[in-house]
Protein backbone atom coordinates (compact mmCIF):
# COMPACT_ATOMS: atom_id res chain seq x y z
CA UNK A 1 0.00 0.00 0.00
CA UNK A 2 1.38 3.51 -0.58
CA UNK A 3 1.55 5.90 1.78
CA UNK A 4 0.31 9.37 2.71
CA UNK A 5 1.45 12.63 0.86
CA UNK A 6 4.44 14.24 2.77
CA UNK A 7 2.81 17.70 3.05
CA UNK A 8 1.21 18.01 6.77
CA UNK A 9 -0.69 21.71 5.91
CA UNK A 10 -3.15 20.21 3.29
CA UNK A 11 -3.08 16.55 4.06
CA UNK A 12 -5.46 15.22 5.89
CA UNK A 13 -3.34 11.72 5.93
CA UNK A 14 -0.28 13.31 7.25
CA UNK A 15 -2.64 15.54 9.61
CA UNK A 16 -3.86 12.13 10.83
CA UNK A 17 -0.88 10.52 11.27
CA UNK A 18 1.03 13.67 13.09
CA UNK A 19 -2.36 14.33 15.28
CA UNK A 20 -2.39 10.56 16.29
CA UNK A 21 1.30 10.65 17.36
CA UNK A 22 1.16 13.73 19.45
CA UNK A 23 -2.13 12.71 21.02
CA UNK A 24 -1.30 9.20 21.93
CA UNK A 25 1.96 8.29 21.19
CA UNK A 26 3.61 9.57 24.34
CA UNK A 27 4.38 5.74 25.47
CA UNK A 28 4.82 4.39 21.90
CA UNK A 29 8.04 3.68 19.70
CA UNK A 30 8.65 5.95 16.97
CA UNK A 31 8.43 3.06 15.03
CA UNK A 32 4.83 1.61 16.06
CA UNK A 33 2.84 2.21 12.45
CA UNK A 34 -0.27 3.21 12.28
CA UNK A 35 -3.34 1.93 10.36
CA UNK A 36 -4.54 4.35 7.79
CA UNK A 37 -7.90 4.52 6.62
CA UNK A 38 -9.73 7.53 3.85
CA UNK A 39 -13.14 8.10 2.92
CA UNK A 40 -14.74 10.27 0.76
CA UNK A 41 -17.20 12.85 0.22
CA UNK A 42 -19.52 13.08 -2.14
CA UNK A 43 -22.20 15.04 -4.36
CA UNK A 44 -25.16 14.07 -6.13
CA UNK A 45 -25.69 14.61 -9.60
CA UNK A 46 -29.46 13.68 -9.61
CA UNK A 47 -31.51 11.93 -6.75
CA UNK A 48 -32.06 14.66 -4.05
CA UNK A 49 -34.20 12.63 -1.16
CA UNK A 50 -35.08 9.46 -3.27
CA UNK A 51 -33.02 7.01 -1.09
CA UNK A 52 -35.15 6.90 2.37
CA UNK A 53 -38.35 6.70 -0.30
CA UNK A 54 -36.75 3.57 -2.01
CA UNK A 55 -35.92 5.39 -5.11
CA UNK A 56 -33.00 5.94 -7.31
CA UNK A 57 -30.42 8.16 -7.01
CA UNK A 58 -26.68 9.39 -9.22
CA UNK A 59 -23.67 10.42 -6.97
CA UNK A 60 -20.04 10.33 -7.13
CA UNK A 61 -17.61 10.33 -4.58
CA UNK A 62 -15.09 13.63 -4.73
CA UNK A 63 -11.36 13.68 -3.89
CA UNK A 64 -12.09 15.61 -0.59
CA UNK A 65 -11.35 12.93 2.28
CA UNK A 66 -11.96 12.47 6.02
CA UNK A 67 -8.50 10.67 7.03
CA UNK A 68 -8.51 8.52 10.60
CA UNK A 69 -5.16 7.05 11.51
CA UNK A 70 -5.28 4.37 14.38
CA UNK A 71 -3.47 2.43 16.75
CA UNK A 72 -4.91 -0.36 18.73
CA UNK A 73 -5.13 -1.00 22.37
CA UNK A 74 -5.22 -3.80 24.93
CA UNK A 75 -8.51 -2.49 26.13
CA UNK A 76 -12.08 -1.98 24.51
CA UNK A 77 -12.09 2.12 25.09
CA UNK A 78 -11.64 4.26 21.93
CA UNK A 79 -9.76 7.23 22.40
CA UNK A 80 -10.46 9.59 19.02
CA UNK A 81 -8.29 12.84 18.83
CA UNK A 82 -10.13 15.37 16.18
CA UNK A 83 -7.21 17.11 14.81
CA UNK A 84 -8.82 19.74 13.20
CA UNK A 85 -9.91 21.30 15.92
CA UNK A 86 -7.91 19.73 19.00
CA UNK A 87 -10.70 17.82 20.39
CA UNK A 88 -9.90 14.63 22.34
CA UNK A 89 -12.88 11.87 23.75
CA UNK A 90 -12.60 8.89 25.91
CA UNK A 91 -15.55 6.37 24.92
CA UNK A 92 -16.24 3.38 26.70
CA UNK A 93 -18.17 0.93 24.51
CA UNK A 94 -21.76 1.34 25.97
CA UNK A 95 -21.09 5.81 25.67
CA UNK A 96 -23.68 7.65 23.89
CA UNK A 97 -22.09 10.90 23.26
CA UNK A 98 -23.52 13.97 21.35
CA UNK A 99 -21.53 16.00 18.53
CA UNK A 100 -19.00 14.52 16.08
CA UNK A 101 -17.88 11.51 18.67
CA UNK A 102 -21.33 9.89 18.44
CA UNK A 103 -20.45 9.20 14.61
CA UNK A 104 -17.37 7.28 15.75
CA UNK A 105 -19.24 5.35 19.04
CA UNK A 106 -21.96 4.91 17.03
CA UNK A 107 -19.85 3.12 13.82
CA UNK A 108 -17.88 1.02 16.95
CA UNK A 109 -21.29 -0.21 18.76
CA UNK A 110 -22.77 -1.38 15.22
CA UNK A 111 -19.07 -3.18 14.22
CA UNK A 112 -19.18 -5.01 17.49
CA UNK A 113 -22.26 -6.90 16.45
CA UNK A 114 -20.42 -8.67 14.19
CA UNK A 115 -16.60 -8.23 14.79
CA UNK A 116 -14.50 -8.62 17.55
CA UNK A 117 -12.75 -5.04 18.04
CA UNK A 118 -10.30 -4.26 20.49
CA UNK A 119 -10.08 -0.63 21.70
CA UNK A 120 -8.33 1.82 19.40
CA UNK A 121 -6.57 5.23 19.94
CA UNK A 122 -7.90 7.02 16.76
CA UNK A 123 -7.06 10.59 15.04
CA UNK A 124 -9.33 12.47 12.56
CA UNK A 125 -8.36 15.14 9.94
CA UNK A 126 -10.34 16.03 6.98
CA UNK A 127 -10.74 18.22 4.36
CA UNK A 128 -14.23 17.87 3.46
CA UNK A 129 -15.87 20.79 4.20
CA UNK A 130 -18.34 20.13 7.26
CA UNK A 131 -22.43 20.91 6.50
CA UNK A 132 -21.41 21.83 3.13
CA UNK A 133 -23.94 19.07 1.94
CA UNK A 134 -20.54 16.95 0.94
CA UNK A 135 -21.69 14.22 3.67
CA UNK A 136 -18.55 14.94 5.63
CA UNK A 137 -20.67 12.52 8.43
CA UNK A 138 -20.56 9.32 5.71
CA UNK A 139 -17.39 9.73 5.23
CA UNK A 140 -16.02 10.07 9.04
CA UNK A 141 -18.00 7.45 9.24
CA UNK A 142 -16.57 4.68 6.69
CA UNK A 143 -12.92 6.06 7.75
CA UNK A 144 -13.28 5.02 11.06
CA UNK A 145 -15.16 2.10 10.49
CA UNK A 146 -12.31 1.08 7.83
CA UNK A 147 -9.82 1.93 10.56
CA UNK A 148 -11.40 0.30 13.43
CA UNK A 149 -11.66 -2.72 11.15
CA UNK A 150 -7.73 -2.51 9.90
CA UNK A 151 -6.30 -2.64 13.99
CA UNK A 152 -8.93 -5.50 14.29
CA UNK A 153 -7.21 -7.23 11.46
CA UNK A 154 -10.66 -8.20 10.09
CA UNK A 155 -12.60 -6.97 6.98
CA UNK A 156 -15.84 -6.72 5.63
CA UNK A 157 -17.57 -6.32 2.57
CA UNK A 158 -17.89 -2.91 1.33
CA UNK A 159 -21.40 -2.99 1.07
CA UNK A 160 -22.11 -4.54 4.33
CA UNK A 161 -19.41 -1.67 5.82
CA UNK A 162 -21.84 0.84 4.30
CA UNK A 163 -24.77 -0.53 5.67
CA UNK A 164 -23.30 -0.95 8.74
CA UNK A 165 -22.35 2.82 8.80
CA UNK A 166 -26.18 3.75 7.41
CA UNK A 167 -27.33 1.78 10.63
CA UNK A 168 -24.78 3.99 12.53
CA UNK A 169 -26.07 7.13 11.20
CA UNK A 170 -29.76 6.10 11.53
CA UNK A 171 -30.03 4.53 14.78
CA UNK A 172 -26.96 6.03 16.76
CA UNK A 173 -27.69 9.38 15.66
CA UNK A 174 -30.92 10.10 14.87
CA UNK A 175 -31.00 11.02 11.40
CA UNK A 176 -33.69 9.47 9.42
CA UNK A 177 -31.16 8.97 6.65
CA UNK A 178 -31.08 6.62 3.47
CA UNK A 179 -28.29 4.90 2.16
CA UNK A 180 -27.03 7.33 -0.52
CA UNK A 181 -24.07 8.65 1.40
CA UNK A 182 -22.56 5.71 2.90
CA UNK A 183 -22.89 3.92 -0.42
CA UNK A 184 -21.12 6.60 -2.20
CA UNK A 185 -18.55 7.05 0.39
CA UNK A 186 -18.11 3.40 0.64
CA UNK A 187 -18.72 1.84 -2.83
CA UNK A 188 -17.83 4.27 -5.70
CA UNK A 189 -14.83 4.38 -8.19
CA UNK A 190 -12.76 6.76 -9.84
CA UNK A 191 -13.51 8.35 -13.38
CA UNK A 192 -17.32 6.86 -12.48
CA UNK A 193 -20.70 7.66 -10.79
CA UNK A 194 -22.79 5.51 -9.16
CA UNK A 195 -25.70 3.98 -10.16
CA UNK A 196 -27.98 3.46 -6.85
CA UNK A 197 -31.41 1.60 -6.45
CA UNK A 198 -32.12 2.15 -2.57
CA UNK A 199 -35.01 -0.94 -2.87
CA UNK A 200 -32.96 -3.65 -3.80
CA UNK A 201 -29.60 -1.27 -2.78
CA UNK A 202 -28.19 -2.77 -6.57
CA UNK A 203 -25.68 -0.35 -7.90
CA UNK A 204 -24.03 -0.24 -11.14
CA UNK A 205 -20.63 2.27 -11.67
CA UNK A 206 -21.46 4.57 -14.79
CA UNK A 207 -18.21 5.65 -16.59
CA UNK A 208 -18.50 9.55 -17.84
CA UNK A 209 -18.97 9.43 -21.66
CA UNK A 210 -16.48 12.33 -22.39
CA UNK A 211 -14.32 14.75 -20.78
CA UNK A 212 -16.18 16.68 -17.73
CA UNK A 213 -15.20 18.32 -14.82
CA UNK A 214 -17.03 18.81 -11.21
CA UNK A 215 -17.19 22.35 -8.92
CA UNK A 216 -18.68 22.98 -5.86
CA UNK A 217 -19.93 26.03 -4.84
CA UNK A 218 -20.11 25.96 -1.46
CA UNK A 219 -22.42 28.41 0.13
CA UNK A 220 -20.34 28.80 3.45
CA UNK A 221 -24.61 28.26 5.18
CA UNK A 222 -23.93 25.64 6.99
CA UNK A 223 -26.82 22.93 8.38
CA UNK A 224 -27.02 20.34 10.90
CA UNK A 225 -29.77 17.72 9.39
CA UNK A 226 -30.96 16.44 12.97
CA UNK A 227 -32.14 19.26 13.56
CA UNK A 228 -33.30 20.72 10.49
CA UNK A 229 -36.58 20.03 8.24
CA UNK A 230 -35.37 16.59 7.11
CA UNK A 231 -36.79 14.53 9.31
CA UNK A 232 -40.32 15.90 8.55
CA UNK A 233 -39.20 15.21 5.03
CA UNK A 234 -39.27 11.94 5.81
CA UNK A 235 -42.17 11.77 7.70
CA UNK A 236 -44.53 13.80 5.39
CA UNK A 237 -43.30 11.29 2.49
CA UNK A 238 -44.42 8.50 5.13
CA UNK A 239 -47.74 10.65 5.00
CA UNK A 240 -48.49 10.84 1.25
CA UNK A 241 -47.50 7.15 0.93
CA UNK A 242 -50.52 6.53 3.48
CA UNK A 243 -53.08 9.03 1.71
CA UNK A 244 -52.29 7.30 -1.59
CA UNK A 245 -52.51 3.85 -0.56
CA UNK A 246 -55.69 4.66 1.28
CA UNK A 247 -57.29 6.11 -1.49
CA UNK A 248 -55.63 3.86 -4.36
CA UNK A 249 -56.61 0.78 -2.51
CA UNK A 250 -53.33 -0.39 -3.50
CA UNK A 251 -50.56 -1.89 -1.44
CA UNK A 252 -47.94 0.81 -1.18
CA UNK A 253 -44.70 0.55 0.88
CA UNK A 254 -43.03 3.59 -0.50
CA UNK A 255 -42.99 6.29 -2.72
CA UNK A 256 -40.92 4.07 -5.41
CA UNK A 257 -44.31 2.54 -5.56
CA UNK A 258 -45.64 5.01 -7.09
CA UNK A 259 -45.73 6.76 -10.79
CA UNK A 260 -46.96 9.73 -12.19
CA UNK A 261 -50.32 8.32 -13.27
CA UNK A 262 -51.52 7.25 -9.61
CA UNK A 263 -50.04 10.04 -8.14
CA UNK A 264 -52.28 12.61 -10.36
CA UNK A 265 -55.70 9.99 -10.17
CA UNK A 266 -55.62 10.58 -6.19
CA UNK A 267 -53.94 13.86 -6.28
CA UNK A 268 -57.64 15.53 -4.55
CA UNK A 269 -56.66 12.60 -2.02
CA UNK A 270 -53.93 14.71 -0.68
CA UNK A 271 -52.78 17.82 1.21
CA UNK A 272 -51.04 19.78 -1.27
CA UNK A 273 -47.64 19.59 1.07
CA UNK A 274 -47.96 15.97 0.17
CA UNK A 275 -48.88 16.23 -3.37
CA UNK A 276 -46.07 18.22 -4.16
CA UNK A 277 -43.42 16.29 -1.94
CA UNK A 278 -44.80 13.00 -3.83
CA UNK A 279 -44.73 14.82 -7.32
CA UNK A 280 -40.99 15.81 -6.13
CA UNK A 281 -39.72 12.23 -5.51
CA UNK A 282 -41.63 10.64 -8.64
CA UNK A 283 -40.51 12.91 -11.40
CA UNK A 284 -36.97 13.03 -9.46
CA UNK A 285 -36.83 9.01 -10.04
CA UNK A 286 -37.54 9.33 -13.43
CA UNK A 287 -34.72 12.05 -13.63
CA UNK A 288 -32.31 9.82 -12.43
CA UNK A 289 -33.11 7.29 -15.36
CA UNK A 290 -32.61 9.67 -17.76
CA UNK A 291 -29.39 11.22 -16.70
CA UNK A 292 -28.01 7.77 -16.22
CA UNK A 293 -28.65 6.74 -19.48
CA UNK A 294 -27.27 10.46 -20.79
CA UNK A 295 -24.07 10.53 -18.96
CA UNK A 296 -23.16 7.03 -20.45
CA UNK A 297 -23.38 8.43 -23.87
CA UNK A 298 -21.48 11.70 -23.00
CA UNK A 299 -24.71 13.63 -23.42
CA UNK A 300 -23.88 16.39 -20.92
CA UNK A 301 -26.51 18.23 -21.85
CA UNK A 302 -29.56 16.06 -21.14
CA UNK A 303 -27.80 15.51 -17.93
CA UNK A 304 -27.21 19.15 -16.88
CA UNK A 305 -31.36 20.20 -17.86
CA UNK A 306 -31.75 17.14 -15.43
CA UNK A 307 -29.64 18.96 -12.57
CA UNK A 308 -31.35 22.32 -13.54
CA UNK A 309 -34.89 20.42 -13.35
CA UNK A 310 -33.65 18.64 -9.94
CA UNK A 311 -33.26 21.70 -8.48
CA UNK A 312 -36.65 23.42 -9.29
CA UNK A 313 -38.44 20.53 -8.17
CA UNK A 314 -36.26 20.54 -4.88
CA UNK A 315 -36.99 23.91 -4.44
CA UNK A 316 -40.71 24.39 -5.19
CA UNK A 317 -41.68 21.13 -4.47
CA UNK A 318 -39.82 19.38 -1.91
CA UNK A 319 -38.52 22.88 -0.15
CA UNK A 320 -35.23 22.27 1.20
CA UNK A 321 -33.33 24.94 -1.16
CA UNK A 322 -32.40 28.46 0.11
CA UNK A 323 -31.54 31.56 -1.04
CA UNK A 324 -27.59 30.90 -1.06
CA UNK A 325 -27.95 27.92 -3.17
CA UNK A 326 -30.57 29.30 -5.71
CA UNK A 327 -28.00 31.89 -6.33
CA UNK A 328 -25.19 29.51 -6.55
CA UNK A 329 -27.19 27.30 -9.10
CA UNK A 330 -28.10 30.55 -10.70
CA UNK A 331 -24.55 32.08 -10.99
CA UNK A 332 -23.46 28.51 -12.79
CA UNK A 333 -26.27 28.95 -15.28
CA UNK A 334 -24.76 31.70 -16.48
CA UNK A 335 -21.54 30.59 -16.83
CA UNK A 336 -20.17 29.83 -20.58
CA UNK A 337 -19.31 25.73 -19.94
CA UNK A 338 -21.37 24.71 -17.01
CA UNK A 339 -23.93 21.63 -18.04
CA UNK A 340 -26.19 21.67 -15.06
CA UNK A 341 -26.14 22.52 -12.06
CA UNK A 342 -28.02 21.55 -8.24
CA UNK A 343 -28.48 21.57 -4.49
CA UNK A 344 -26.46 18.88 -3.42
CA UNK A 345 -27.20 16.93 -0.24
CA UNK A 346 -29.99 17.56 2.34
CA UNK A 347 -30.56 20.86 1.88
CA UNK A 348 -31.02 24.21 4.14
CA UNK A 349 -27.53 25.42 3.03
CA UNK A 350 -24.90 23.40 1.94
CA UNK A 351 -23.57 23.26 -1.46
CA UNK A 352 -24.29 23.07 -4.80
CA UNK A 353 -22.63 21.37 -7.63
CA UNK A 354 -22.46 22.35 -11.44
CA UNK A 355 -21.23 19.35 -14.24
CA UNK A 356 -18.54 21.28 -16.12
CA UNK A 357 -17.26 20.74 -19.48
CA UNK A 358 -13.64 19.23 -18.45
CA UNK A 359 -11.71 21.76 -21.18
CA UNK A 360 -13.49 24.86 -19.38
CA UNK A 361 -13.45 23.90 -15.80
CA UNK A 362 -10.43 26.54 -14.48
CA UNK A 363 -11.90 29.29 -16.44
CA UNK A 364 -15.51 28.43 -14.98
CA UNK A 365 -13.68 28.07 -11.60
CA UNK A 366 -11.92 31.82 -11.91
CA UNK A 367 -15.34 33.02 -13.40
CA UNK A 368 -17.65 32.00 -10.80
CA UNK A 369 -15.34 32.26 -7.65
CA UNK A 370 -14.80 36.44 -9.11
CA UNK A 371 -18.82 36.60 -8.52
CA UNK A 372 -19.29 33.94 -5.70
CA UNK A 373 -18.97 36.63 -2.69
CA UNK A 374 -21.43 39.23 -4.02
CA UNK A 375 -24.28 36.97 -5.43
CA UNK A 376 -24.06 34.19 -3.14
CA UNK A 377 -22.44 35.29 -0.05
CA UNK A 378 -19.48 36.40 1.95
CA UNK A 379 -18.76 33.15 2.98
CA UNK A 380 -19.54 31.08 0.07
CA UNK A 381 -16.55 29.32 -1.47
CA UNK A 382 -15.78 27.92 -5.10
CA UNK A 383 -13.17 24.30 -6.00
CA UNK A 384 -12.94 22.11 -8.98
CA UNK A 385 -12.61 18.31 -7.22
CA UNK A 386 -12.12 14.86 -9.41
CA UNK A 387 -14.47 11.69 -9.11
CA UNK A 388 -12.53 9.41 -6.28
CA UNK A 389 -12.88 5.80 -5.25
CA UNK A 390 -14.43 4.65 -2.31
CA UNK A 391 -13.23 3.70 1.81
CA UNK A 392 -9.94 2.33 1.66
CA UNK A 393 -7.27 1.18 4.10
CA UNK A 394 -4.03 3.27 3.05
CA UNK A 395 -1.55 2.29 5.15
CA UNK A 396 -1.55 -1.05 7.60
CA UNK A 397 0.69 -1.96 10.47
Amino acid sequence: MTGPSSDPESDPQSRAIAGLRAAFGGDRPRTSEPVLAVAPGRVNLVGGHTDYNDGLCLPLAVDRHVAVAAWPRDDDVIRAHATDFGETATLDPDDSPDGWTAYVAAVARVLREDVSLPGADLAIASDVPSGAGLSSSAALELAVGQSLLGVADATMDPTDLALACWRAERDGVGVECGILDQFAAGLCESDAALFLDCRSREFEHVAFGGDVGILVVDTGVSHELADSGYNDRVRECREAVAALAAASGSNLTSLRDVDTNLLERHADALEDVHYRRARHVVSENERVETARKALTAGDFDTVGDAMYESHESLRDDYEVSCTELDAAVELASETAGVYGARMTGGGFGGSAVALVDGSALDRVEREIRASVSSRVGEAADVFACRPSGGARLVMSD
